[in-house]
C-alpha cells in the first residue's frame, strides 16, 4: 500500500501500537518521534519497538513549530495519539498547541483525514490535560477535514497500579469503589483506530470487553498474585486533600492529580471491543516477576 499516513505520539504507549498495527496493515507509517533511538527500542507496558514499522522517521519536539511544519505532506491521513501524561511538558503546549499546529499542517496540506485519540469525558474535566483534550477535540471537528475523535475508557496500562500495590496485600480504592470501568488493551485500541480511519467523519466510545467496578479490578490484581488483600477506600475528602497538597508543589503536579481524580469519578464504559482481558494481563504480569 502507498499511503502515508503520519503518526504523532507514536512513542507513546498507544502510539507504539498504532504504528505497529498500521505497519503490519500495509501502510507507510511517517513517525514523529523526539528520539529515533528510543524508538526503535521496546516501550513500556510490553508496547512494541518501532524499528521494522517505520517508513519515514521525523525526529523533534513536537512543541517546536518547525518540526511540525510539514509534517503531513505527502500524507493521505494523520493519526494522533499525542497528548501529554506524567512527562514534564504543559498540556496545553502538547495535547491542544501542538496537535492544533498537526491539524493546521495537515489542512494546507490537504490530506484526506485526521483521527485523534482523546479521552473520555474530556468535555466534563477541569484539569488542564482534560480542558487541552476538549479544546483540540473541539478544533478538530470544525476542520474541514473528515476527523475521527476517539474516546477510550482507559488503557491497561493505567490500571497497572493496582496490581504493583496487590503485591503488597494492600490496595487504595477511590471514593466511589462501585464506578464502572472497562479499560482496554493498547493493541486493541490501536486496532479499533485503524479501524475507523477514513473519510467518514465521527466520535466514537470504546472500551475493552470487561465492564468492572475497582473493587472488582482490585480482586482480579489479588488474585493475579494467588494471594488476598486488604482494600480500603479512599474518602472524597482525601483525594481533594491530595489535590490541594499537589497544587502547592507546583501547577504540574496539580494537573496530575487532578487529571487522575476525574477518572476515577465517573462510569467510563464506551463501545465493547477487543480480545484482550484484564485478568490475564495481570496473570501475566505476576508471572513474568
Amino acid at each position: 500500500m502507498d499511503d502515508v499516513i503520519t503518526v504523532a505520539g507514536a512513542t507513546g504507549y498507544l502510539g507504539r501500537h498504532v504504528v505497529a498495527e498500521l505497519s503490519e496493515r500495509g501502510y507507510r507509517v511517517r513517525a514523529i518521534v523526539r528520539s529515533r533511538a528510543r524508538a526503535q527500542q521496546p516501550g513500556a507496558f510490553g508496547a512494541p519497538a518501532l524499528a521494522d514499522h517505520v517508513a519515514e522517521w521525523l525526529e523533534g519536539d513536537v512543541t517546536d513549530p518547525d518540526v511540525v511544519r510539514g509534517a503531513c505532506r505527502g500524507a493521505r491521513r494523520v493519526v494522533s495519539a499525542l497528548g501529554v501524561t506524567r512527562q514534564k511538558a504543559s498540556p496545553w503546549d502538547v495535547d491542544y498547541q501542538a496537535n492544533l499546529r498537526l491539524l493546521e499542517d495537515a489542512e494546507r496540506e490537504s490530506v484526506g483525514s485526521f483521527l485523534y485519540v482523546n479521552v473520555m469525558h474530556a468535555a466534563e474535566g477541569r484539569s488542564l490535560t482534560m480542558r487541552s483534550k476538549a479544546a483540540f477535540a473541539e478544533a478538530l471537528t470544525r476542520s474541514p477535514l473528515a476527523h475521527q475523535v476517539i474516546n477510550p475508557s482507559g488503557y491497561f496500562s493505567d490500571i497497572t497500579g493496582m496490581l504493583q500495590m496487590a503485591r503488597t496485600g494492600f490496595v487504595l480504592l477511590p471514593p466511589n469503589p462501585a464506578v464502572r470501568v472497562a479499560p482496554i488493551h493498547g493493541a486493541d485500541l490501536a486496532r479499533f483506530c485503524v479501524e475507523h480511519v477514513g473519510d467518514a467523519s465521527g466520535s466514537w466510545d470504546v472500551g475493552g470487553p470487561d465492564v468492572l467496578t475497582y473493587r472488582e479490578i482490585a480482586r482480579a490484581a489479588a488474585a493475579a498474585w494467588g494471594r488476598r488483600c486488604v482494600t480500603v477506600r479512599v474518602p472524597l475528602g482525601a483525594v481533594r486533600a491530595a489535590v490541594w497538597v499537589a497544587g502547592r508543589f507546583g501547577e504540574r503536579p496539580a494537573n496530575l492529580a487532578r487529571f487522575f481524580a476525574e477518572g476515577l469519578a465517573h462510569d467510563a464504559i464506551g463501545e465493547r471491543y477487543g480480545e484482550r482481558h484484564l485478568d490475564a494481563y495481570f496473570r501475566g504480569l505476576a508471572h513474568a516477576r
